[in-house]
């Protein structure tokens, strides 16, 4: 990259949500994004929203439950793309919402897939564009659910809290690399995951009712608001921070 390329960053669940809302922060601030998500028209709309801001941007579909996705996906953007300057690993899958006894175990299987284990995959086969002299900074999308136990929750909170931890091991080994990571929970964003949870059973998600309240009450957070907010961490996070997991509502 040249001193006039812009940086480029890619971004995972891009179409919409958190995902979309921080690309269009991060096309405002100067920056080529990449956008990532499964295909669809959201997908599609997004991507043409961050190329009016930022014309070099450009998205990719990719199932991150889904090895030969990741793969070609990671192929389409290796041929664009020389080096990355950051990734935000925004993508979630909060399904199933099933007590652990009752989750099938394909659905239990996709969630970790997304949540972790497609996170390692992608990073892994975009190493060409991360490992360098280049600087690279890595923001994981964390969540209370990381740190607290949830019933009907166990693929989910399990496979976030291993991001957690995988986000301190790339901190670890990347500092020889000139790579720092940093996780960050965003809070309860109003967003389709959101959506997902409220139309649960109570029968499969006994709190429910809290997250139903949360919503009435006006407790969800904008993604828009989010994402501002997220900006300075993603784009500016010092190797001092590397390996620590924030909060949204303390940035």
């Amino acid at each position: 990259m040249s001193a006039s390329d812009p940086p480029t960053y890619l971004v995972t669940g891009a179409s919409r949500g958190v995902g979309r809302a921080l690309s269009l922060e991060l096309a405002k601030s100067g920056v080529r994004v990449v956008l990532l998500a499964r295909q669809s028209e959201t997908l599609n709309q997004a991507e043409a929203e961050v190329r009016g801001i930022a014309p070099a941007s450009f998205a990719v579909a990719c199932d991150l439950a889904n090895p030969a996705s990741i793969d070609a996906a990671a192929h389409a953007v290796l041929a664009k793309v020389e080096t990355l300057d950051g990734m935000v690993h925004n993508a979630g899958d909060i399904q199933p919402i099933k007590p652990l006894f009752n989750a099938d175990m394909s659905d239990w299987s996709r969630s970790v897939m997304v949540n972790l284990v497609g996170v390692q995959h992608l990073t892994q086969a975009l190493s060409k564009a991360i490992l360098g002299s280049h600087r690279v900074r890595i923001t994981t999308l964390s969540s209370g659910a990381a740190v607290r136990p949830l019933s009907s929750w166990s693929a989910y909170c399990s496979a976030k809290a291993g991001l957690d931890m995988w986000t301190r091991c790339l901190a670890e080994e990347g500092a020889n690399d000139n790579i720092t990571a940093v996780s960050v929970a965003p809070g309860i964003v109003d967003t389709g995951m959101q959506a997902e949870i409220r139309s649960s059973s109570e029968e499969d998600f006994p709190l429910r009712g809290n997250f139903v309240g949360y919503h009435e009450d006006g407790q969800l957070a904008r993604a828009e608001d989010v994402a501002s907010s997220l900006l300075a961490l993603v784009k500016e996070h010092t190797k001092e921070q590397s390996g620590l997991r924030f909060d949204v509502r303390d940035l």
